[in-house]
């Protein structure tokens, strides 16, 4: 991935993630309330025990994990792949994949515990884009991209229908550096929240992956800086907001709605992560009537392995 100069620490993405630099904070007075905060480190999120039921009592019966990868091959030698066996999710989608199946590393290739294994990558750019979801267990059926030719040219999302689900997977473009990709971000949010609607009167419905949206203030470490950058333009925003008002919902706010500092990426320049300056770029979101059956809704920010980190969802369906 292209490193293009030195960022400053709140900046978003590199490669189609990347934005214009944010300001830096300034830095507070000596003696004032501030700089006794700073003084005492940033503020990390701490990922509260696992729920295992759901409100209205019902244990979980299906535990997926979601992850943008950064490049598997990657990922793979960060030993990314020992944190999965140990969290043991019943199925595993991955986002940013860059990599043919082919290229494929072969103990992902050939990992017993997921014999169902999906791959969706670019027609066009080689190591670019890239999703996959593997499973233990077989899907009813699996199918590639959203069915319009504009937008499934990048491997961008694969769908599994499981008897009483369907399983989203995206990989959503981002509006790029200086917002030259806003106008297609804009008409791939109205496709793909057609997509899914149609998806979810046949059957309720699960998204996980990378939504390159931070929706809120609180889902961002400097808002105010960002206004103007890719993955907090008020079009892509509330191109969220309109998917959440078309009958779904983000699991995470609906479980802990005031809950901050709870980021899923941090760009790798200025220390971001160690500072926890980051944004809440990837979710679940599911139909509003899968959500009794939400038991939690998992940021799992001390894994390694990527700029961003895993999320876990635990339903019971």
């Amino acid at each position: 991935m292209p490193k293009r100069g030195k960022k400053k620490e709140g900046e978003a993405l590199p490669e189609e993630k990347e934005t214009v630099a944010e300001p830096e904070p300034k830095k507070a007075k000596k003696g004032g309330a501030k700089a006794e905060k700073e003084a005492d480190g940033p503020i990390l999120y701490q990922d509260p025990p696992d729920k295992l039921t759901s409100p209205s009592g019902k244990k979980y019966t299906l535990k997926v994990t979601s992850w943008n990868v950064d490049g598997i091959r990657a990922w793979f030698k960060k030993k990314g792949l020992e944190w999965v066996c140990e969290e043991k999710p019943d199925i595993l989608c991955l986002q940013e994949t860059k990599c043919a199946e082919k290229q494929l590393p072969a103990e992902i290739r050939d990992l017993a515990d997921y014999p169902h294994k999906y791959w969706a990558c670019s027609d066009d750019k080689e190591g670019y884009s890239g999703v996959a979801l593997l499973s233990k267990a077989k899907p009813v059926d699996v199918t590639y991209g959203i069915g319009e030719e504009e937008h499934d040219k990048e491997g961008r999302v694969i769908t599994a229908e499981f008897p009483s689900y369907f399983l989203v997977t995206a990989y959503v473009p981002n509006a790029g550096r200086g917002l030259v990709r806003l106008e297609y971000r804009q008409r791939w949010d109205v496709a793909f929240r057609s997509y899914l609607q149609g998806l979810a009167t046949r059957k309720p419905l699960v998204l996980c992956g990378d939504l390159n949206v931070a929706h809120q203030e609180i889902d961002l470490k400097n808002p105010k800086g960002n206004k103007k950058n890719a993955g907090f333009t008020p079009e892509e925003r509330e191109g969220f907001g309109k998917l959440l008002e078309a009958g779904f919902a983000d699991t995470f706010r609906h479980l802990y709605p005031d809950t901050p500092y709870a980021y899923t990426f941090w760009t790798y320049m200025m220390n971001a992560r160690a500072k926890n300056v980051g944004w809440r770029l990837d979710y679940f979101v599911v139909s509003k009537d899968l959500l009794e059956n939400v038991c939690d809704s998992k940021i799992r920010s001390t894994a390694l392995g990527s700029d961003h980190c895993p999320i876990t969802l635990y339903l019971a369906v």
